[in-house]
């Protein structure tokens, strides 16, 4: 099962962070701060896995991977293949790509609820739910075309606000 996505950038402000699994916010920010740490002392021609039992309990496991000004990292547990996580991050990282045209950090910070619509595509409660980013696109698509369309729907027929103005 997947704990957490977190995405922070070179100063260590987390861009994304996502728990799956109750942590209350003190906790979380000590999880973010110790994450950032740990990353940021490592050497860059190291292995992008780590075990993090110390941080985050007993069987856990982080994959990173650092584009331009920012580490991706999931936090999971031993059911799930490293491997598999770190292509997982490669998903997301293409997915954003495809929707924000070359993804930067401003894009992830004034575009917060689509970046969390993407992650809820793949992930849900922990639990991967889709790897393919055009699939993911889609359902982003549908998901926008949807919100659009409920924000243009009038309140008010046109019929009644003319009628009032008489």
């Amino acid at each position: 099962m997947i704990k957490a996505v977190l995405v922070i950038n070179t100063q260590g402000k987390p861009r994304l962070t996502k728990f799956y699994g109750f942590l209350t916010v003190e906790k979380q920010q000590e999880l973010i701060r110790s994450v950032f740490g740990v990353l940021c002392s490592r050497a860059e021609k190291v292995s992008n896995f780590m075990e993090v039992d110390s941080i985050f309990g007993p069987d856990s496991r982080l994959v990173y991977k650092h584009y331009a000004t920012l580490y991706f990292i999931f936090v999971f547990d031993s059911s799930e293949n490293e491997l598999a996580m770190l292509d997982l991050i490669q998903v997301f990282v293409e997915t954003l790509d495809k929707c924000f045209r070359n993804v930067c950090e401003l894009d992830i910070v004034f575009n917060y609820n689509k970046l969390h619509s993407i992650l809820d595509e793949i992930i849900s409660g922990g639990q991967v739910l889709e790897t393919s980013s055009t699939e993911i696109m889609r359902a982003v698509e549908e998901i926008s075309k949807s919100e659009s369309a409920s924000n243009s729907i009038s309140i008010v027929p046109k019929t009644v606000s003319g009628w009032r103005s008489r």
